[in-house]
């Protein structure tokens, strides 16, 4: 799926763990549903910090997470 997507290959594992951090983080606080399928938006959000330049696995989880909530917060208000 990742690499239909463009990636190159070296980036899949450090994609699968950020998104990995970030939504254990987000399924233990309840923002999204704990179920095995992907979330699109969350993955979507990971690989654009990825192509601005964000190698870091941890950075990559953090900023996700809190794009991923800014992004939720601004739909429950609109």
């Amino acid at each position: 799926m990742l690499v239909e997507r463009g990636l190159q290959a070296m980036n899949v594992e450090l994609v699968s763990e950020a998104y990995a951090i970030a939504a254990n983080y987000l399924r233990r606080s309840g923002t999204i549903p704990d179920t095995l399928v992907t979330n699109e938006r969350l993955l979507g959000i990971i690989i654009k910090l990825l192509q601005q330049g964000e190698f870091n696995r941890i950075r990559l989880a953090n900023k996700a997470i809190a794009q991923f909530q800014a992004q939720s917060g601004a739909r429950a208000v609109a």
